[in-house]
């Protein structure tokens, strides 16, 4: 990160200078990819007046603040560029990036640069036994357990069947055969 801070109608302090830089050094936790930040600090009688600018990949923000004091202007000034970092950094989450052709989609942070996979990750898995049955029996089981689906050996003619309920309330079935 490279912070530069710039003094306006004012004397340039190496306290005012260390505060701001140590503050934008938050920022850091939503930015990952190299980031410039300039501040401007200057005084209007009795008026501190803080502005910055953080520039970034595919991100540029612009802040101003004033008060009657340096240090509460700057905190100020920071929580502001703060909440727009996270706002930033959410958006960016929620995006989805797809590739040229469409076909397949890429899940990824690019906050954070990170391509994750190329397809969704399994995060449960579920043993069923497929117990010998009837489709009636099975339409009974799905409404008794309050099921989505059911996975189920036809006792007439042992081939593995599924069994969901649809959205409408009707059901489908998925009859498993193989070649």
């Amino acid at each position: 990160m490279h912070i530069s801070v710039t003094f306006r109608h004012m004397e340039s302090t190496e306290a005012l200078k260390n505060y701001a830089e140590q503050r934008t050094e938050k920022l850091t936790k939503y930015l990952v990819e190299p980031v410039e930040v300039h501040w401007v600090l200057s005084v209007e009688k009795f008026r501190h007046k803080a502005e910055a600018t953080l520039v970034a990949k595919n991100l540029s923000i612009k802040a101003h603040e004033e008060t009657e004091e340096m240090y509460s202007t700057i905190d100020n000034l920071v929580a502001k560029l703060e909440k727009q970092c996270k706002k930033h950094k959410e958006k960016t989450k929620q995006h989805k990036f797809h590739e040229q052709d469409g076909a397949s989609v890429r899940y990824s942070d690019p906050a954070e640069g990170v391509v994750l996979s190329d397809r969704p990750r399994i995060v449960e898995t579920e043993n069923v036994y497929a117990k010998p049955m009837s489709l009636e029996e099975a339409t009974m089981q799905i409404e008794l357990s309050k099921r989505y689906f059911m996975v189920f050996t036809d006792a007439d003619t042992n081939k593995i069947n599924v069994l969901y309920k649809r959205e409408d309330g009707d059901f489908g079935l998925i009859d498993v055969s193989t070649k």
